[in-house]
């Protein structure tokens, strides 16, 4: 039996209690996408009562409206933590009380200390460009030809709370930018940073650079546990992470592991999980008892959300929708399907910074009572509460 878990990255449903002290009062990322295409659209989202979400708090999305019987129960979440990212809006997903928020850098230029950045080039032996916020598309176009010239590290920052290093495949192999970035996360851990992110890239300044597959997150050792390691196992869970989520929680509490790239390649592996195709089968066992799979779906924020793209985040909610009515489709008597998102990041807000908002909770099983009114509750954790109960009440 299966928990399906899904964090569409991004996908907030309107600005919290606390968005004014972030500078995000009136933002909505679902309003903003749903209004970028007319007519009718997310429909198994629909369905399952994502437009019921959104009337809670006094609205409806464009072409998805609240459903008269909505097959799931669903409900919203308001953060508890500080902050408006993605580590720990996940880790409070996964139960863990985050009491801090971790370090962002908000000068448009030379955004990280002297300090830090003197002793990146220190411990790498490369002198670091860049320096500053930026779009990690736009900054390979403007500083690639010199990264390749000089065979330094394009550093970066973003909202979150990120050190992001860029580097040309050809000049610097991802492997060894693996190696580099392990090493800056030694360095930016007394800086409190979430996570260093090597973003090795491709191409020429002629034809336009690009970013490659092999990105890879180093996130900071977790401040306290999570369900993960410590509810769960006890119960027998067996946790499956699908795409970052292992990065995010820095391998801990994560038995198996599907690192894919990008939407598509994620949900195309769940539905694999679906139908008991493994690539790992010799570290998974089918016949498991109870099994937690834990997915992120990063597209609608990293490619849409962030680009201030509403109709590319329009367009991506759509195809997860329709991918989540398969895996539905999928489901055995004791499965669960739920859907949340760990913050906002609304495409036609000011900046390109994530917002903090509400977020979704869509929950359905084929052995459960389905279509109730869940309220609007505090700690995105009732999301994995949620599978604990179910774990619980399958032990029995």
């Amino acid at each position: 039996m299966r928990y399906y878990l899904f964090v569409i990255d991004s996908f907030g449903i309107g600005a919290d209690s606390k968005a004014a002290e972030y500078g995000d009062e009136g933002s909505n990322t679902a309003l903003s996408a749903s209004l970028a295409i007319p007519g009718e659209k997310w429909n198994f989202l629909q369905k399952l009562g994502f437009g019921n979400c959104c009337k809670m708090l006094g609205f409806e999305p464009e072409g998805c409206a609240a459903s008269s019987k909505p097959i799931a129960s669903y409900g919203v979440l308001q953060k508890n933590s500080e902050g408006k990212d993605t580590s720990t809006g996940h880790w409070e997903i996964a139960g863990m009380k985050v009491s801090f928020s971790l370090t962002t850098f908000t000068d448009e230029k030379n955004s990280f200390p002297k300090k830090l950045i003197d002793d990146v080039e220190k411990i790498t032996g490369r002198k670091v460009i860049g320096n500053k916020i930026a779009s990690g598309t736009e900054i390979i176009q403007e500083l690639g030809e010199e990264q390749m010239k000089t065979a330094s590290l394009i550093c970066y920052t973003s909202s979150d709370s990120v050190f992001q290093v860029a580097a040309h495949e050809k000049v610097i192999p991802h492997e060894e930018l693996h190696d580099i970035c392990a090493k800056i996360r030694l360095i930016c851990d007394s800086y409190n940073i979430g996570r260093v992110i090597a973003r090795p890239f491709d191409g020429d300044k002629e034809t336009g650079f690009f970013r490659t597959k092999y990105r890879k997150d180093f996130s900071i050792k977790l401040p306290g546990p999570t369900f993960l390691e410590t509810i769960l196992p006890d119960l027998g869970v067996i946790t499956v992470g699908v795409g970052k989520i292992d990065d995010i929680f820095n391998s801990t509490g994560i038995n198996i592991s599907y690192q894919d790239k990008g939407n598509n390649a994620c949900l195309q592996r769940v539905i694999e999980i679906a139908e008991g195709k493994y690539d790992k089968e010799q570290d998974y066992n089918d016949t498991t008892d109870k099994q937690l799979i834990f997915v992120n779906l990063v597209d609608t924020d990293m490619e849409f959300g962030h680009r201030r793209n509403s109709v590319g985040y329009c367009l991506s909610v759509d195809n997860v929708s329709q991918k989540l009515e398969e895996i539905y489709k999928r489901l055995k008597i004791n499965d669960v399907l739920a859907i949340t998102a760990d913050h906002g990041c609304d495409p036609t807000f000011k900046g390109t910074d994530h917002t903090r908002e509400y977020v979704p909770l869509l929950i359905f099983g084929q052995n459960r009572e389905n279509g109730l009114n869940l309220g609007i509750k505090n700690g995105f954790d009732n999301s994995m509460k949620d599978v604990i109960s179910w774990a619980k009440m399958n032990s029995l």
